[in-house]
């Protein structure tokens, strides 16, 4: 809905019956044709394009064709068009013109076609550490985010839409609170694209239904960001559609259920709940798009909000059976201000394997950082499992092994999985960045181990190498740019272990 004009109309409120249509239909746009008279086209394929952005070149496609006939351009002239107006005229092999205009309509509930599903194979990059080293998304794939309120699902989701490699993102609120939506209206503009510079919101959709709109927006708003994403897919875009949040969608299908006489099912939801999300997070993935000229994709991350937490309810499983990757919040950890609060020990992602794989072969020192990734996921495993003989004995009566294993729990956790979303620098963390930090890491868990046998008699060894100046080291590498001074703070602490 355009508010902007809705506000002359109706201040404040949107009062009952009026609407406006959502494009501008005065606005002339420049379209320009790769296309010339005499060639075949068909539905998906690209005839022209319009900049509609700094950062987005608006593919238009041929549409509304019967896929059974062939057809052919008889007439497209560059120049300045409504969206209403004939940019294209074609012609089928029995001679019936039909006018192709830039305005599409597409049922929002219906799946928009492509030529046939593809394997991922594009890493979905989100300068999240705790993600892109941990628990990788693959650009296509559907992404679950479920916790309780407060753990900072919409910070996530927000810092995902920041920084993401995504080329286009759709960010759908569904049923959120008002001032979060109006915080994100005013924030986007301000942002600037990492890669390009330019303002975030020149490649941003923005769909917004508060709590207090009807209940039958909040499934018109899911639908219609899926549908959006579809269409910008079919263009060869790498889009990410985020649904904040799912949980008020599967509200609004209980309420509408129960007002329609259904049969409830378990907590009161309709019986059909598990099929309509399973239909909306198959409408990711990688495409080959129906105008077989190119190869697009849509990237699922849809967070799920449990009352009291409870990962057992309905939706919350439901999103679970349908979802490739499965980032858990967790309260306790948002309490002691750790964030992204993902806990890492409920938390997994289906694409461990092909990462390692493309991590591997595709980045320099590829093999040696999935190795370290791979030693912090077992020290963060150890160190559950050494709490509890901590609270017993206390960390001094622990061996130095034992302690080692925690220090650097510890270090991986505070250091490198904790990130700060107001500081400029760590904020985003590029992957180079990211390698080298895990690297810093594991390089002095793997040095002190190696020395636990030339101090075995000292049984305080790990405290005095883990004093405050080398925690103050590690502590300090996510705020720092330089990558070079990153490795001499590596080399120096290496140093200082004898």
């Amino acid at each position: 809905r355009p508010l902007e004009k809705l506000d002359e109309v109706s201040p404040i409120f949107i009062q009952p019956g009026i609407h406006l249509p959502s494009l501008d239909r005065e606005h002339k746009w420049d379209f320009i044709p790769v296309m010339r008279e005499g060639e075949e086209v068909w539905n998906g394929k690209k005839i022209g394009y319009v900049n509609e952005t700094s950062l987005v070149k608006h593919w238009v496609m041929a549409h509304g064709l019967n896929d059974d006939k062939k057809y052919k351009i008889r007439k497209i002239n560059a120049g300045e068009y409504t969206i209403t107006e004939p940019v294209c005229t074609v012609v089928d092999d029995k001679g019936k013109e039909t006018e192709i205009i830039m305005l599409q309509k597409w049922p929002v509930k219906i799946a928009r076609p492509f030529d046939k599903k593809l394997a991922p194979k594009k890493l979905f990059k989100t300068g999240q550490r705790v993600i892109d080293a941990m628990f990788p998304i693959i650009l296509g794939a559907r992404v679950s985010t479920p916790g309780p309120f407060g753990a900072g699902k919409t910070v996530t989701q927000q810092q995902i839409a920041k920084w993401s490699n995504a080329q286009i993102i759709v960010y759908v609120g569904c049923g959120e609170r008002g001032n979060e939506m109006t915080e994100m209206v005013k924030l986007f503009p301000t942002l600037k694209d990492p890669r390009t510079g330019k303002p975030l919101m020149d490649r941003t959709c923005l769909i917004a239904n508060t709590s207090n709109m009807p209940i039958a927006a909040r499934e018109a708003s899911i639908y219609t960001g899926i549908t959006i994403a579809e269409y910008f897919r079919d263009q060869g875009y790498d889009v990410v559609l985020m649904a904040d949040s799912t949980s008020r969608w599967a509200e609004s299908l209980r309420e509408i259920s129960q007002r329609m006489g259904e049969m409830p099912s378990e907590e009161g939801y309709p019986a059909y709940l598990s099929s309509r999300v399973a239909a909306f997070y198959e409408r990711a993935g990688v495409v080959k798009t129906i105008g077989l000229e190119d190869e697009g994709s849509v990237t699922v991350i849809g967070t799920v909000s449990p009352p009291g937490g409870d990962f057992s309810e309905p939706m919350t499983q439901t999103s679970l059976k349908n979802s490739q990757v499965f980032l858990a919040l967790d309260a306790g950890l948002a309490a002691k201000r750790h964030y992204p609060a993902i806990n890492w020990n409920t938390s997994f992602s289906l694409y461990d394997v092909q990462y390692n794989y493309m991590i591997a072969n595709d980045y320099p020192d590829g093999e040696q950082f999935v190795k370290d990734r791979n030693n912090a996921k077992s020290i963060l495993v150890r160190e559950s499992e050494l709490e509890e003989l901590v609270k017993i004995v206390g960390m001094d009566g622990l061996d130095n092994q034992d302690r080692l294993m925690l220090e650097i729990a510890k270090s991986l956790r505070e250091d490198f999985l904790q990130q700060n979303g107001f500081d400029p620098v760590d904020t985003y963390c590029e992957f180079n960045k990211m390698k080298l930090m895990l690297r810093v890491i594991i390089s002095v868990y793997e040095k002190v181990e190696q020395a636990l046998d030339m101090h075995a008699s000292n049984e305080t060894y790990v405290a005095e190498v883990f004093n405050p100046e080398l925690k103050k080291a590690l502590a300090y590498m996510k705020y720092e740019e330089d990558l070079e001074k990153i490795e001499a703070t590596q080399a120096e602490l290496l140093a200082k272990i004898v």
